[in-house]
C-alpha cells in the first residue's frame, strides 16, 4: 500500500529535498540544518513504524533508499560545489551509487529478478555520509572556524568504497 504512514513519511522526505537544496544554495544554514533534521527524523520514523505496525511494503523498500540517495547525492554535489567538502569525496560517493544502481539495472534486465538487500557496509557508508553532512551543517550554524579533519573524509571515502565493492561482489555472486 502506497498510502501507509511509513511511505507517506518517505515521500515527505523527498518533498523536503528542493527546499533543502535551495537553503544550501542560498546559504540559509539554519533552515538547511532544520530540514536535514526533519528529513533524518522521517527516515528513522518510517522504518520504525513500518516494522512495529507491520506496514512494510515493496514500494517502501525501494522508495526509502532512493530518498536517502537523493538527499545524500544532492548534499554532496552542493557541498562540494560550495567548498564545504572535497570534490574527490563527492565523486567517490556519487560514483559508488551510480555503479550500484547501474549494476542493479543490468541484473534486472538480464535476469528479470532483482533482490536488493542492504548490507552492513552500505548502512555504515550511509551513516558516515549523513553524519558528515550533519556535522558540516552544525559547524556552519555555529559559525565555527573548525575544520573537519581530513581523516574523517578519508574514513567516509574508505567505507563508501568498501560498501560499493561489497555490493558489486554480492550482485555478481547472486547472478553467477
Amino acid at each position: 500500500m502506497i498510502g501507509n504512514l511509513p511511505n507517506i513519511l518517505t515521500l515527505a522526505r523527498i518533498l523536503l529535498l528542493p527546499f533543502f537544496a535551495a537553503s544550501l544554495i542560498y546559504e540559509e544554514y539554519t533552515l538547511a540544518l532544520s530540514l536535514f533534521i526533519a528529513a533524518s527524523i522521517t527516515d528513522l520514523l518510517d522504518g520504525f513504524i513500518a516494522r512495529i505496525k507491520k506496514q512494510t511494503t515493496y514500494f517502501g523498500s525501494i522508495l526509502d533508499p532512493v530518498a536517502d540517495k537523493f538527499f545524500l547525492i544532492t548534499s554532496f554535489i552542493l557541498m562540494s560545489i560550495y567548498g564545504s567538502l572535497p570534490a574527490w569525496l563527492a565523486i567517490i560517493v556519487i560514483s559508488k551509487d551510480i555503479i550500484v544502481v547501474t549494476g542493479c539495472i543490468i541484473i534486472y534486465l538480464v535476469t528479470h529478478n532483482l533482490k536488493i538487500e542492504p548490507s552492513i557496509w552500505g548502512k555504515a557508508a550511509s551513516t558516515c555520509q549523513f553524519a558528515l553532512i550533519g556535522f558540516i551543517l552544525l559547524l556552519k550554524n555555529i559559525n565555527s572556524e573548525t575544520q573537519i579533519d581530513t581523516m574523517y573524509f578519508l574514513l567516509t571515502a574508505a567505507i563508501t568504497t568498501v560498501a560499493g565493492v561489497h555490493y558489486v561482489y554480492k550482485g555478481l555472486k547472486q547472478n553467477t
